[in-house]
């Protein structure tokens, strides 16, 4: 394996991201790393201990174990469940991808390996100028892409695909995640698989919040 530091990305919101980011924390500490989830921008967030906090970046918390300020690990957290620029925008914050990458670089001296988990698709802006595309370049790490297993993936596994390897971006794999019961995915998998040059990492089925990802994944090479 020539990284243990991802940057997890989906084909769209509610694919699944946290779900295989947490499988994936999971999978690098079976094989003896220590590993965080970083969770850097969040939106639908509660309001717990005297700060907004985001489920997603809390069950990344919980698998990695680890007592690193949750700030550190959620930098931007906004409580309406909307776009993070627009949340931002409202709350006059602005999204830095310097102070996120700082975040990251601090994680990173205290942990074997780091997931970043991205906030929507490929595309997502944070600001005026920059996408969540901006982030992952400027973090530099090879990319994981979750892709929900559902009517018009395709497109859209392969649109993201494309934007990211036109960042020059290693795509280090993807996985297909079964967000819903779906008889007929036999087809949408092996075009896939057949059309996006990064191994498959994991074909995930639809499975209970409760349940681990971690079984049905492999890490990339």
């Amino acid at each position: 394996m020539t990284s243990t530091h991802f940057f997890v990305t989906g084909t769209d919101t509610e694919v699944g991201k946290t779900f295989i980011s947490v499988g994936l924390v999971s999978l690098l500490q079976q094989q003896g790393y220590k590993t965080v989830g970083m969770k850097p921008i969040a939106s639908g967030c509660e309001w717990l201990d005297g700060q907004w906090k985001n489920e997603d970046a809390l069950a990344l918390i919980k698998q990695s174990q680890t007592d690193l300020a949750y700030s550190l690990i959620n930098p931007y957290a906004f409580e309406p469940a909307i776009a993070p620029h627009i949340a931002a925008e409202r709350e006059g914050v602005t999204l830095s991808i310097a102070n996120i990458k700082g975040n990251y670089e601090l994680i990173a001296e205290q942990a074997d390996a780091v997931i970043v988990e991205g906030a929507g698709g490929w595309y997502v802006p944070l600001n005026s100028e920059s996408t969540m595309a901006d982030l992952a370049v400027e973090l530099q790490l090879p990319v994981i892409l979750v892709v929900a297993i559902k009517l018009g993936c395709i497109n859209h596994a392969l649109l993201t695909v494309a934007a990211i390897e036109q960042q020059s971006l290693k795509l280090a794999g993807w996985v297909a995640n079964h967000v819903a019961e779906q008889s007929e995915s036999t087809e949408m998998i092996e075009t896939l698989t057949s059309r996006i040059n990064a191994p498959c990492l994991g074909v995930i089925p639809h499975l209970n919040s409760n349940e681990s990802a971690a079984s049905f994944l492999r890490l990339p090479e």
